[in-house]
């Protein structure tokens, strides 16, 4: 677990990126650089996330990379020898060399042009990426034009178990609620309460079975593919909260023992979480 955790602390660190610009809203300025020379194109702040266009800024970080955009599925498509990147129209997060980058503020279009958060895209290009409070501007260093691929990086046996917990307990739910419930299993993986693998949490015994989909046989049931993705974005260190433990669906458990001995975190979806 030593990689997701590390890959946590990155994303806390990245995501800190779009926090310290809050205050650039609207007509307020946020500067982006890329190896030194300003960047060229559009950039939009919205709900306190720096977005650029994504064109510009792929051929800026990569000039050999092609862009092609899709009117059909409203999809834009990035292409070099190190990235192969989908990026949606509305969409939660984009897929980079087979790797899954969420967004809290979506994807979107605006006079032709799509956009997308500076912090995705500079993972995924495998760029390094800072924050200068004395400019407001985010300066990017060019890297090796692609971030490992969700072969190499993903753990066969984490997306197993995770994806499997994950539609068992919350199969139908959003994909927000999904992340949710992936994220008390890794933040049980890092609490000296719980054991230290995804597997080891769920089918710990040590105050009786923690999960009923263990007791009831549908934790086995293949996962369908949201539940996949959010096991992925859950893997990559993207995270709701860092200390949630529990989860509990409050109307079909409501005298649950969680809801009266924890602390309550938020509602999301069907179930509700807490510390």
């Amino acid at each position: 677990m030593k990689k997701t955790l590390s890959f946590v602390l990155i994303f806390v660190f990245v995501a800190s990126f779009s926090i310290i610009s809050i205050g650039a809203t609207g007509g307020s300025f946020v500067g982006v650089y890329i190896n030194g020379s300003e960047f060229s194109g559009r950039v939009q702040v919205k709900d306190a996330t720096t977005f650029v266009g994504v064109r510009r800024f792929a051929n800026e970080v990569d000039p050999s990379a092609s862009v092609k955009y899709s009117y059909q599925t409203r999809t834009l498509t990035i292409s070099s020898s190190k990235l192969y990147m989908t990026l949606t129209d509305g969409a939660s997060y984009a897929v980079a060399n087979g790797r899954y980058l969420y967004t809290e503020s979506p994807i979107f279009m605006k006079s032709g042009i799509m956009y997308a958060p500076v912090t995705m895209l500079a993972k995924a290009f495998d760029a390094k990426i800072s924050w200068q409070n004395s400019t407001s501007s985010f300066y990017i260093t060019r890297g090796s034009g692609g971030i490992l691929s969700g072969d190499r990086f993903y753990r066969e046996d984490e997306v197993y178990w995770l994806s499997r917990i994950i539609n068992a307990e919350s199969g139908g739910e959003i994909l927000k609620g999904k992340i949710a419930v992936g994220n008390v299993i890794l933040n049980r993986t890092r609490s000296s309460s719980f054991p230290n693998t995804i597997y080891g949490v769920i089918f710990d015994r040590k105050y009786g079975t923690q999960f009923s989909p263990v007791a009831n046989g549908t934790i086995y049931k293949s996962p369908n593919s949201q539940s996949v993705i959010a096991a992925k974005i859950c893997l990559e260190g993207y995270s709701i909260n860092t200390g949630i433990l529990y989860f509990v669906n409050p109307r079909v458990s409501p005298n649950n023992w969680i809801i009266s001995n924890r602390r309550f975190f938020a509602q999301i979806g069907n179930h509700a979480f807490y510390y």
